[in-house]
């Protein structure tokens, strides 16, 4: 457990000089810039699908789970599970981002999850070009999560946002500051902030948005006069005013962008986050200063809003910028990924040139955790060596490893996840599994490690299956080596097939010395049936022949907050989103640690004012 302490005292240390208790004071949330839909307004942004697939969930050493089927609603979600705490609902379309709602430690507030999806099962979207059209920016609460206690109510979605501004790629919250209490009181229109989220659309835009809490929303006197949609979980769909519009160009300019659409982002980690990072199409990233007074980078728009333009823009690949990553040790330093399948490590004071380029494999997401000097890839297996499938350690070149290999995979990986409380990573493949690696003390040589595979451990394998397999006994007597049926349409193999979840026992993992989990029984009789379809795609994904009802794991993301650390988000192609609670990583020390700073929280939070009041403390804004 050697690794898991060092990093839990690393973060919290860091995170105490790095993060704001408050950040941005003049983007409070006001009713005025929100507009409630009718039903018929909101049906062009709702996802195509009422009902979930068919599907089961088998939890390890508990039979009495196996043969029960679930179909729900829209917006939706199942009870959590009494003994193992995951939580199932929803969204009605493919998963495509995923992230979580920062809060302050020790806050024990309620956690939130942001989710976008695809409109539909089998609609495709381009990557050349821009383009514009419906979506929906869906904003789920799951209840006060503890790192090793889960909700006693089921998630439910607290409010979503209507936007016209194409399909979205990639979303950040703002990493502290942009939370305050609900209770906190604000005079009227204005409500109490629950985060700051910038959002990446195939426009080429980035949108900055400042969220409410959903009980001053619904309470609002000024939005209670207006029509609203409530939807499956009785919650209202609506359309909001930006704070901010991040655009590419010049205000000489004042025309689109030429760069492309937008496909990921990064907040600067340390406060004030006065700086946002964005990748283009045409390789481009652009850096934004939030908090600029410059008449040539702030213009106040008719609606009150703002238009920000780049302070800073380099050309860092010959591709589409696949993913960013700051340093959150230093914001001084920075890692991209490209379609060009280069990784190259930046130093923002001198961008002409890259610190270091790698060429690899073809990247698809990259995760760089808090005390080490390189970053851990996820790959698409089209360009990788036989054997070299999987996830991989690169060092940056400053402490000269060679590259580490820390978990083999079958298939591509679409997403990879960093916990820096936890010194581990979690990784969602094509093949519908979702696992899990603890990672060695990589300031020093990982290579010396000696038995790094029991450093790994599965979480979650998603199987498809023929509908003549289901039922308990079907499910213990193995009929899962049976293939799913194929079709050509999403409609078409939901009425064959149906979805089963095989859950880890993620309470009883044993650790071998140091710090290493083995492999839980049982789970490594999982079958390996690869993924049959890739329906519902963005294109440049390359797609696979078969049935459009998927597995795998596009979406997969650690809680950044250490009430929670120990929970991670998954979501795929079928639209449902799961949380799973990794109990055997939380350790006596982070419950005690937990302790402090919650003594710690209730000292500095007035529930009585906002945070804005706290001595000592600088804003963002202007």
């Amino acid at each position: 457990m050697a690794p898991l302490s060092k990093s839990l005292t690393t973060t919290h240390r860091l995170r105490e000089q790095l993060h704001s208790h408050w950040e941005f004071p003049e983007w409070i949330p006001s009713a005025r810039q929100w507009a409630f839909l009718s039903e018929s307004q909101a049906e062009k942004y709702l996802p195509a699908e009422t009902k979930s697939p068919l599907f089961s969930i088998q939890r390890e050493g508990l039979e009495e789970d196996c043969g029960a089927l679930y179909r729900i609603n829209r917006f939706n979600a199942l009870q959590p599970h009494r003994e193992r705490l995951d939580l199932t609902f929803f969204v009605g379309g493919p998963v495509w981002a995923v992230e979580w709602c920062p809060t302050p430690e020790g806050s024990q507030a309620a956690q939130h999850v942001a989710v976008s999806c695809n409109p539909s099962m089998d609609e495709r979207h381009t990557l050349v070009g821009i383009h514009k059209g419906p979506a929906l920016l869906q904003l789920w609460e799951l209840g006060p999560l503890q790192q090793d206690a889960g909700s006693a109510t089921k998630p439910g979605l607290a409010y979503a946002i209507a936007t016209d501004h194409g399909c979205i790629w990639d979303m950040k919250f703002c990493p502290s500051g942009a939370w305050e209490l609900p209770t906190t009181h604000r005079k009227a229109p204005q409500m109490s902030r629950l985060g700051l989220l910038a959002v990446a659309f195939s426009d080429g835009k980035v949108l900055l948005y400042s969220l409410p809490h959903a009980e001053p929303l619904r309470a609002s006197p000024v939005l209670l006069q207006r029509p609203f949609l409530m939807t499956g979980a009785m919650s209202p769909s609506g359309q909001v005013q930006c704070v901010a519009t991040l655009q590419v160009g010049s205000i000489q300019a004042g025309g689109s962008s030429e760069c492309g659409q937008c496909f990921s982002l990064a907040w600067m980690p340390t406060k004030p986050h006065q700086h946002l990072a964005a990748g283009f199409y045409d390789g481009t990233v652009a850096l934004w200063n939030l908090s600029s007074q410059s008449l040539l980078q702030r213009v106040r728009q008719p609606d009150g809003s703002l238009k920000l333009y780049p302070f800073r823009c380099f050309l860092a690949h010959d591709h589409a910028v696949r993913n960013i990553q700051w340093c959150k040790a230093n914001s001084d330093f920075m890692v991209t990924a490209g379609n060009d399948r280069k990784i190259k490590f930046w130093d923002l004071r001198r961008p002409h040139e890259p610190l270091n380029s790698i060429k690899r494999f073809l990247s698809t997401e990259v995760a760089w955790l808090l005390p080490y000097s390189g970053v851990t890839v996820a790959q698409d297996n089209c360009y990788a060596s036989y054997g070299l499938c999987g996830i991989h350690y690169l060092d940056a070149g400053y402490l000269g490893f060679r590259a580490y290999f820390v978990a083999p995979r079958k298939g591509t990986v679409w997403s990879i996840s960093g916990s820096d409380w936890l010194n581990s990573v979690v990784a969602g493949d094509v093949t519908g599994e979702l696992v899990a690696a603890v990672m060695p003390d990589l300031s020093i040589n990982p290579h010396n490690v000696k038995r790094p595979s029991e450093r790994r451990f599965p979480i979650c394998k998603a199987s498809l299956l023929p509908c003549e397999s289901l039922g308990k006994e079907a499910v213990l007597a193995g009929a899962t080596e049976k293939p799913p049926v194929e079709g050509r349409t999403y409609s078409a193999s939901v009425a064959q097939n149906y979805l089963i979840f095989r859950d880890a026992d993620l309470v009883s993992v044993r650790f071998a010395a140091p710090g290493a989990p083995r492999l839980p029984a049982g789970l490594a009789r999982w079958p390996a049936h690869p993924s049959r379809g890739q329906a519902g795609c963005r294109e440049g994904v390359p797609p696979l022949p078969g049935s459009s009802l998927q597995l795998p794991f596009r979406q997969v993301r650690f809680s950044p907050n250490l009430d929670c650390h120990s929970w991670l988000v998954s979501g795929g192609q079928s639209g449902l989103v799961r949380l799973h609670c990794l109990r055997a990583l939380a350790s006596p020390a982070s419950r005690k640690l937990l302790l402090e700073c919650q003594v710690q929280f209730s000292a500095i939070f007035d529930a009585e004012g906002p945070p804005a009041s706290i001595p000592g403390e600088r804003g963002g804004g202007s």
